[in-house]
């Protein structure tokens, strides 16, 4: 392991640690994680990892993780230092510069996807697809106009989840669908409409995708049209809707449940 100690927190190397913001991603897919329970996730994942930044008892906590890993750089810096390289207090002790893994082709992702139209909160993401991996949907398919899942909110919401998801970004959500119908999926559309069917009531065929809308208002009437069933979560009176983390929660578990009926 070729361990750096830092003297210098503004070598160019540390750059990343320093610029990475929200939205910000490079060319080459650079993303930064933080916090040992989301970096460890990332390591068993086998992403590819640039570098490690982290103090002296990270790296004693973590040797025989952090021995599998190969052509990295692993940089020794104090608690102080890390707080003045990212310019604010943190709770954790250790970043990590990665590579996020290429996105799976349409006809490439498994049975079941989880899609997303545009959702503007990064935590939405994250949280998500924490979900989707604890109750065993892999595909999580996102627009190229939103949070991307490997943001480092998103990341860190997740628990380094999305790591265990097949991804894929697109760019047009109606070419998106239809690609997905072409290749055999049921599209199902979450949505609180009159003519929807009750999700406790939802038959659920082999192949299928679970789009969700926009957490203000939802799926327009175009994309609607375009999907095959439009299903509602059953509320009591005056309530309007759930947020669409949860939601999708829901919505996914039952999804998966139905299926072994």
């Amino acid at each position: 392991m070729n361990f750096i100690h830092i003297t210098d927190i503004y070598a160019p190397n540390l750059q990343i640690y320093h610029q990475f913001r929200e939205h910000a991603f490079k060319e080459d897919g650079s993303f930064v994680a933080d916090s040992p329970k989301v970096v460890n996730l990332l390591l068993e994942e086998n992403i590819k990892v640039c570098s490690i930044l982290a103090t002296q008892s990270y790296y004693d906590a973590h040797t025989t993780l952090l021995k599998t890993i190969k052509d990295a750089t692993f940089y020794v810096a104090s608690k102080t230092q890390m707080q003045n390289i990212v310019g604010h207090k943190i709770h954790h002790n250790v970043m990590m510069h990665g590579i996020r893994p290429k996105e799976v082709p349409l006809k490439d992702l498994s049975n079941h996807i989880l899609m997303l139209d545009e959702i503007s909160s990064t935590q939405n993401i994250g949280s998500i697809a924490r979900s989707a991996a604890a109750i065993g949907i892999d595909s999580y398919v996102l627009p190229s106009y939103g949070p991307h899942p490997y943001s480092r909110r998103a990341l860190r919401v997740s628990m380094g989840h999305i790591a265990m998801l097949k991804t894929h970004i697109y760019t047009s959500l109606e070419e998106t669908i239809n690609t997905l119908k072409h290749y055999g999926y049921h599209i199902y559309a979450a949505e609180v409409a009159e003519n929807a069917t009750p999700l406790a009531s939802v038959n659920i065929t082999e192949k299928w995708v679970l789009l969700m809308g926009h957490e203000g208002y939802g799926l327009s009437e175009e994309i609607l049209e375009l999907c095959d069933e439009v299903v509602t979560i059953e509320m009591q009176k005056g309530v309007k809707s759930f947020n669409v983390g949860v939601a999708a929660s829901i919505m996914m578990y039952q999804f998966k449940h139905a299926e072994k009926k």
